[in-house]
């Protein structure tokens, strides 16, 4: 049973050219079951859209947040750090005043 939802769904269902071309433009490999889902996804994403924009806004001003920012990290205040000898007082291999790590590239000979 079709409802007027999916009527109006199915009726501006994206082609799938449009898909295979967003897919593209975002990098994406599709499969043709995906493109089928993401043709529905992004169909009923813009019907939604389109469900907004026939809203009645006059009036309503533009919102870009709609929660009040706050920061929630303290201020920024110089702390003295730890010494050299503090820092690597824990190191399993302290090398030359620094952390020793091993190499990334070939052992050198």
């Amino acid at each position: 049973m079709l409802t007027e939802e999916t009527t109006r769904i199915r009726r501006s269902m994206l082609e799938r050219a449009q898909v295979v071309h967003v897919a593209r433009l975002a990098r994406l490999e599709l499969d043709e079951a995906e493109l089928e889902t993401m043709a529905g996804e992004l169909s009923a994403v813009l019907d939604h859209v389109e469900r907004i924009r026939e809203l009645d806004l006059e009036g309503v001003a533009a919102t870009a947040q709609v929660t009040e920012l706050a920061s929630v990290m303290r201020p920024d205040e110089p702390v003295r750090g730890l010494t050299q000898e503090q820092a690597l007082a824990s190191a399993p291999e302290p090398v030359q005043g620094g952390f020793g790590v091993p190499s990334p590239g070939p052992a050198e000979a």
